[in-house]
């Protein structure tokens, strides 16, 4: 995996890339990009590491690397991994990519869709009570709520599916189009 040079660890020139790039595009998705880095490294490594390793490796603080780590084992992405004859903690990232997706799909679920959802439900409530609330404000507050409610439903769904099956859906891409009937056309407005 890697070549030492003094203390510090040398990557592969695309082993570093794809570290340095899943940094970037953990930030890009509202994660810490040592999060991202030590996640991109743990995946890569063949066997699992210690958090000096992750340090030396990555050049990032022990404390970061630290709550990095508690991080990433919150959301199931890593966790501890017991190497016989070393009493030192060591580290192993999930490796397959369909349990990945699905942990990172369930973590936002459980930041952003159920907040979102209880928000609009209590949201809408009020617009309900409310008489000085327009009718177009109520209608759009229920239109996003259906529609959040609907993307709940679909992630529920999908993350029920076996992989194999989630796998096949997934592969048929836009091919599926064809077997929905398209009838006429809706207009899409920004004020609907």
């Amino acid at each position: 995996m890697t070549e030492t040079t003094d203390d510090r660890v040398v990557l592969p020139a695309a082993f570093e890339r794809f570290v340095l790039a899943w940094g970037s595009l953990g930030g890009a998705w509202g994660v810490n990009r040592s999060v991202s880095q030590i996640h991109a490294l743990l995946y890569l490594s063949e066997a699992p590491l210690t958090m000096d390793a992750i340090v030396d490796t990555l050049g990032i603080a022990r404390s970061n690397v630290s709550t990095s780590l508690k991080v990433l084992m919150a959301w199931g992405l890593v966790r501890r991994a017991p190497v016989k004859g070393d009493r030192r903690e060591h580290f192993e990232a999930e490796t397959d990519i369909w349990e990945i997706a699905a942990l990172i799909a369930a973590g936002r679920k459980q930041r952003e869709i159920d907040p979102a959802l209880a928000a609009l439900k209590t949201c809408v409530a009020e617009a309900n009570a409310d008489p000085k609330m327009t009718p177009v404000a109520r209608k759009r507050l229920v239109a996003m709520l259906e529609f959040t409610e609907m993307a709940d439903r679909w992630h529920t769904q999908m993350m029920q599916l076996p992989k194999s099956k989630l796998a096949s859906l997934v592969g048929l891409g836009a091919r599926v189009i064809k077997f929905i009937p398209l009838g006429k056309p809706q207009g899409r407005t920004p004020n609907g």
